[in-house]
């Protein structure tokens, strides 16, 4: 079995981010979300993968590489466009040949990893599996409509009126007959290929299509909300560990990762939150589920409940939550500006002023 990764897209929902980023490589707890994709990937025993890249990919094979530091073989595949994913699956035809695979979203997240499904997949195939999680608000993404006997009966991308709670969780498991379906469908309104319009025409073929509904953790990483939620899901799990400098005047509670090189001094610093390397945090007060990169600068601000990026400097500003600091950020307080008020009172008036 092999593994096609789709990381082709631009990430409008994460702009201004991803104006200079991929969407796949911003951080949630201070490692990109494409590396949690790849570790999945080879923590279900397939080693080779074909990431489909698109204006980013330079960025993105700088930070995967060949792929040997996650015990992967990495081909990249060139989308000139995000055309949808049913087009990426259709540009990795010879990559891909008469294998069974594993298609992944790049940007999706999922707790617990894809090793349950991948080996069912293998004991027992079939033309497609999808997974599926409840959602309260499904008209945001492929729909599965299920028969009374619990199979899909019917998909619908992104449909005003959905027939179901059940999305398309980001994962799909495929057998050669997809290449087919890619094949044969049409663009949609949208003018993309869609994989939903390509499952569904696996299921007018009357071929083997399957679902697994989850209970487990997922997100699609697409807007600031869900990258900040990830991150604290991912923080909820942290273990404490404090390697960088730290002195006595400051205090830590719950659990906090400092890494080797950052240097924390007078501040205050609440778990779970993780410090990257080389980052200085002086006079600060860090609040849970934060998110500090390599080399940031904190000093006398407070923060909660965010990410920021790489490089980053913060000083001054209080209190700052649920945010996200792009890299080599600068925020600082505003000149202040005299205020006055500008009065036309009557004869006789009565004013009070706070």
């Amino acid at each position: 079995m092999k593994a096609l990764v789709l990381s082709g897209g631009s990430g409008t929902r994460l702009r201004p981010i991803t104006h200079t980023s991929a969407k796949q490589l911003v951080p949630v707890g201070n490692k990109p979300v494409l590396f949690y994709g790849l570790e999945a990937i080879a923590e279900a025993g397939i080693t080779e993968v074909g990431i489909v890249v698109g204006e980013t990919a330079a960025e993105i094979e700088r930070a995967v590489g060949d792929g040997s530091r996650f015990g992967l073989r990495v081909t990249y595949l060139r989308q000139e466009a995000p055309l949808g994913l049913a087009h990426g699956v259709l540009i990795a035809r010879e990559f891909l040949g008469e294998d069974d695979f594993l298609l992944f979203l790049g940007d999706n997240f999922i707790v617990g990893g894809v090793s349950g499904v991948v080996s069912g997949f293998r004991a027992d195939p079939c033309d497609a599996r999808l997974l599926l999680t409840q959602v309260p608000d499904p008209s945001r993404f492929g729909v599965a409509e299920l028969g009374p006997d619990g199979r899909i009966i019917g998909i619908e991308e992104k449909p005003r009126r959905p027939r179901s709670d059940l999305a398309l969780v980001g994962v799909y498991l495929f057998g050669p007959a997809v290449h087919r379906a890619v094949r044969a469908i049409a663009p949609s309104a949208r003018g993309e290929l869609e994989i939903s319009d390509a499952i569904q025409w696996l299921l007018d073929e009357g071929l083997d299509v399957r679902s697994t509904t989850i209970t487990g953790y997922w997100k699609d990483t697409g807007d600031v909300d869900d990258m900040l939620e990830a991150n604290r899901t991912v923080l909820e799990g942290l273990e404490h560990k404090v390697e960088g400098d730290v002195d006595a005047d400051t205090e830590i509670i719950g659990r906090v990762r400092i890494a080797p090189g950052a240097i924390v001094k007078g501040s205050r610093i609440v778990g779970p939150a993780i410090i990257g390397a080389d980052a200085r945090i002086v006079g600060s007060y860090v609040g849970p589920f934060t998110s500090i990169a390599d080399g940031v600068r904190l000093e006398d601000s407070e923060i909660e409940y965010s990410i920021v990026l790489d490089g980053s400097s913060i000083q001054g500003v209080r209190p700052i939550e649920a945010s996200l600091v792009g890299r080599a950020v600068e925020v600082t307080p505003a000149a202040r500006t005299r205020a006055a008020h500008r009065l036309v009172l009557g004869d006789y008036s009565r004013v009070r002023i706070s």
